[in-house]
């Protein structure tokens, strides 16, 4: 009697394992299996970049009017760490582009941003603005400071896009509110 009910056992777990096996081949049929699909999720910084621009004490940028095929994938904003900006992309090629804006020294915050990349000496207008062009094994970047505050377009994109990017950046003014 013990050996029928071991055999029971055993036939019921081999049926309960097909007919799971038939619930989960029927969820793969059945669901959008999309092998084109984009793994890298999209984020929306809109939130994020008023936040920084009421709390920042420089004028915080962003990218305008970029084609759809760039895809913002990361943002944040760290008052407590000197003030740092950071906006995340991927560029239409697939390749990685940062703004970063901090009000800590230079030396520190560009070498940290850039990945140790080193200033050519070599400098680039973009919107009548001069940057400085920095290139490094796994970053190429352009920096660009101003009273107090440093900015880098740095990443793995071409020089191309990197330029395409800091020629988008734009920092919106506070609306002040009018006098009636």
């Amino acid at each position: 009697m013990a050996g029928m009910r071991g055999r029971q056992t055993v036939r019921d777990m081999v049926l309960s394992m097909v007919a799971i096996g038939a619930v989960v081949g029927v969820i793969y049929l059945f669901l959008p299996n999309d092998e084109e699909a984009d793994p890298v999720k999209a984020v929306d910084y809109g939130v994020e970049l008023v936040t920084a621009q009421r709390a920042a004490p420089y004028p915080v940028v962003a990218p305008e009017g970029l084609p759809a095929s760039w895809k913002a994938t990361s943002v944040s904003y760290k008052g407590f760490e000197a003030n740092a900006w950071h906006l995340g992309f991927l560029d239409p090629d697939r390749e990685y582009v940062a703004v970063e804006q901090s009000t800590e020294a230079k030396g520190k915050f560009i070498p940290k941003v850039t990945h140790r990349a080193e200033d050519t000496g070599r400098t680039q207008k973009v919107n009548g603005e001069t940057w400085q062009l920095w290139k490094g094994e796994k970053y190429d970047a352009l920096v660009r400071e101003e009273k107090g505050v440093t900015t880098v377009v740095t990443g793995t994109a071409a020089p191309e896009r990197l330029t395409q990017m800091a020629e988008a950046l734009e920092s919106k003014p506070e609306p002040r509110p009018s006098r009636a």
